[in-house]
């Protein structure tokens, strides 16, 4: 018997596209119900009324009044009366209680992940109510192309992901009660010592990173650089210079340089041993979300911000997979002929997607990290068309990964040969590539550093034509970028996918760091210390990653998200006590760094 179903989206992108490819006949209505459009496609008898949910509709505030701390308690409201920037919000809330009137059965389709997950519930849930719940499904995909959205509809899960969903939730519970708690902590004392209407945040993940930040900072304010000397020389050979390295890195006494150089300048050396072996340089995997920031970063200086902002458009334009995932690996699954297939279409990767399609086997290179609810981002194939800049040079760069991966290995062939001048040891180093492999695929994007050597044999004779030693310094350690930082973070285990970003960029926002080249304001190390100070565990990494080993529980249902929660109150407790006896000294702390900033400023 036809049926008739309530399909939610997470964007109103994906709500066209969704429709679109279930639609029996690629063709499906447009109607508007007040200011919201929403699509009506036909599938086998049955009405798919599609609508988006417009990201997050619903959002965390206190129960009760008053704008103070500690609170504790915490419902779930429509995100207009939390913030009410966005009026589209109660549009689409109203519009979909509206569509759900007469439906049959309800299916989440937003992104498969904890928010996507959280998003469609909470839809659900809140604006059509608790009895859409035990009728409603879940689709999964990874993609937007026809065949991987026609394949989610047809086994989509009965059920609601609620493992993912409960995740989700206490994520955002315990994320809002530490931020709310320690924010207005820090607003509050503020304005007890000065008055000053300023707002100030620090969250659960905020604080460990800015901390990051800060001992970084402190590691290059207080660096005190230690002189060395290294040692600079270079043979010619048939006309040809080559440098010549010495055996020690740094000498660390002018002396010893003083003696070397008088040892060895204007003498010949004699080769006494050459190696040569080949090196295999294996292909990298594909791109997991952190790994595609980090290398856009590095080629094209693209911060991890504008790098997600640009896969997740490639995504709605259905040219890659889901970009928000952790996986370096492509499933057994994967239609790897049928992209490649594709991609031979595109003049730019033809000759190397032709050249992969003649071989027998395709075994792409896979890395350690993996993601259950997604593989590691891939090219569809589909054909891009009118891409911005940004978007351009991402797709590239993941496209040529994916080609890439598959590819062969490169050979290298390293070559050392040991010189002795006057009882020191040197050595010429060359490098020659004997099979490109993945090289030639990856290019622009990777270089071939060649070093191509004469034919050299133990016994022969060659000139020092030059020999210098210089004095150099320790350096500082470099300043975090925002590609290492999100590295970091990862590293530390602090944050997700769908987060890092987000936290980073806040840092920016409330002033307490600045620049490409992250330096930290005097805001940012004011807030730090203060809270070093009094409060610590505010910043410590252990608390924030046993929160989120306690969400990968729940995400196995191995713990109960109720009683994580409690345990977030209870480790927020003695840090906000301690935080309301020592307000007075934390506010005027730092109002006096604020008010310094404000004098420095006033002064340029």
């Amino acid at each position: 018997m036809p049926e008739r179903f309530l399909v939610i989206t997470e964007k109103p992108s994906s709500a066209r596209r969704i429709a679109q490819a279930l639609d029996e006949e690629g063709r499906p209505a447009s109607l508007r119900e007040g200011s919201v459009q929403y699509h009506v496609a036909r599938r086998e008898g049955d009405e798919l009324l599609v609508v988006s949910a417009l990201g997050h509709l619903y959002a965390l505030t206190q129960v009760g009044r008053g704008w103070t701390y500690p609170v504790y308690e915490m419902k779930w409201v429509p995100a207009n009366q939390v913030n009410r920037t966005n009026p589209r919000i109660k549009a689409h809330i109203k519009t979909i209680s509206t569509l759900s009137r007469g439906v049959d059965r309800f299916v989440s389709a937003c992104d498969y992940d904890q928010e996507g997950s959280l998003i469609g519930y909470n839809a659900l849930r809140y604006a059509v109510g608790e009895r859409s719940l035990t009728r409603s499904r879940r689709m999964l995909y990874s993609t937007l192309t026809n065949t991987d959205l026609v394949k989610a509809w047809e086994t989509m899960k009965p059920t609601l992901d609620y493992h993912d969903i409960a995740a989700g939730k206490t994520r955002h519970e315990a994320d809002w009660l530490f931020g709310i708690n320690l924010s207005r902590a820090l607003t509050l004392a503020v304005r007890e010592a000065s008055g000053a209407k300023m707002t100030l945040s620090i969250g659960r993940v905020q604080g460990p990173t800015l901390s990051f930040v800060k001992e970084r900072e402190t590691g290059i304010r207080g660096f005190v650089p230690i002189p060395y000397w290294k040692v600079y020389a270079e043979t010619v050979i048939s006309g040809e210079a080559y440098p010549l390295e010495y055996e020690k890195k740094r000498l660390e006494r002018e002396v010893h340089a003083r003696e070397l150089a008088h040892e060895c300048r204007g003498r010949d050396g004699n080769v006494i041993g050459v190696e040569r072996r080949s090196e295999r340089l294996l292909p990298p995997p594909p791109f997991n979300l952190g790994d595609l920031q980090r290398e856009a970063y590095r080629v094209f200086k693209l911060g991890p911000t504008a790098t997600l902002k640009a896969a997740e458009k490639l995504y709605l334009g259905t040219y890659i997979s889901y970009p928000r995932t952790n996986s370096q690996r492509l499933p057994p699954t994967l239609n790897l002929r049928g992209i490649l297939d594709k991609l031979s279409k595109h003049p730019a990767y033809a000759k190397h997607a032709e050249e992969l399609l003649s071989r027998g086997r395709l075994k792409p290179r896979q890395g350690s990290k993996d993601d259950p609810a997604h593989p590691a981002i891939h090219p569809t194939g589909a054909k891009p068309r009118r891409l911005q800049e940004n978007e351009a040079r991402t797709y590239d760069l993941i496209v040529k990964r994916f080609l890439s991966c598959l590819g062969g290995p490169a050979i290298r062939e390293k070559v050392k040969a040991e010189v002795d001048v006057n009882g020191h040891s040197f050595y010429l180093r060359g490098s020659k590539t004997m099979k490109k492999g993945w090289l030639d695929i990856y290019a622009p994007y990777v270089k071939d550093k060649e070093i191509t050597l004469p034919a050299l044999e133990p016994g022969m004779v060659i000139p020092v034509a030059k020999l210098s030693t210089r004095r150099n310094y320790t350096k500082p350690p470099q300043r975090f970028n925002p590609s290492s930082l999100l590295r970091h973070m990862e590293n530390h285990e602090i944050g997700t996918k769908a987060t890092r970003t987000n936290i980073i960029d806040t840092l920016y926002r409330r002033g307490y760091i600045a620049g490409r080249r992250i330096t930290m304001t005097d805001l940012g190390l004011c807030i730090v210390e203060t809270l070093e100070e009094y409060c610590p565990r505010i910043l410590s990494v252990e608390m924030t990653r046993e929160l989120e080993e306690s969400l990968k529980e729940i995400q196995v249902s191995n713990k109960n998200p109720e009683a994580v929660i409690e345990d977030v109150k209870e480790a927020l407790k003695p840090i906000l006590a301690q935080f309301k006896d020592k307000e007075g000294e934390i506010g005027a702390a730092i109002v006096e760094a604020v008010t310094g900033v404000h004098a420095e400023e006033g002064a340029v």
